[in-house]
């Protein structure tokens, strides 16, 4: 299959419904709406994912929210990939992550689930775990088994403007992966705190 080098797919993880919106575990999904709103773009529900394509400084970007519930997200990830001839160099997937505190946004070239069961299937699905993840910390400010009920909370008042400011932040990153590659992007992200 012969790739398109200015094609890149951005792939927000969270689950639909009502009931998830505004959930930690949505912040996938809220990034790459973020970042389709902001382009003018708007989704369509498409086969496995609602779809957005943005055009952008000679740059394709088509952004889906799977529509697959999140522990099945491969499918979604590899259908558009193959579907757009998109390399898996120019994918990046967004994702909440408890090992992260709410402060810390964290962009890497690869590297483990860490349980993530998005992340699971998708690397059960393309057979590697070599594919950018942008991880939108979430903190883990719960008690002993309340591990559920907390990543499916709803952000709470005081939370809010850090969890804004980081979506903000998460669409400049999408943008710097873009233009000007990985490793400058996670020198400019990595080490910054939003607290």
């Amino acid at each position: 299959m012969s790739f398109v080098m200015n094609k890149f797919l951005i792939v927000g993880l969270g689950n639909i419904g009502t009931e998830y919106v505004n959930t930690r575990h949505n912040a996938g999904f809220d990034v790459v709406t973020g970042f389709v709103t902001k382009h003018g773009g708007l989704f369509t529900t498409l086969r496995l994912a609602e779809v957005a394509e943005i055009k952008w400084k000679g740059k394709v970007f088509t952004c889906i929210k799977p529509t697959t519930y999140m522990n099945l997200s491969g499918r979604a990830f590899k259908y558009w990939m193959d579907k757009e001839k998109v390399a898996i160099g120019n994918t990046l997937t967004v994702v909440d992550d408890l090992a992260l505190p709410l402060s810390k946004i964290r962009l890497r070239p690869g590297g483990s689930h860490a349980g993530h069961n998005g992340l699971k299937d998708i690397q059960a699905t393309v057979g590697t775990d070599v594919y950018a993840k942008l991880r939108f910390g979430i903190g883990n400010d719960f008690s002993k088994g309340g591990q559920v009920e907390f990543v499916l909370g709803k952000w709470s008042p005081t939370e809010l403007p850090i969890v804004n400011l980081k979506i903000d932040k998460c669409i400049e990153v999408i943008e710097n992966f873009a233009t000007i590659g990985i490793e400058r992007s996670m020198e400019l992200i990595n080490n910054k705190s939003f607290i």
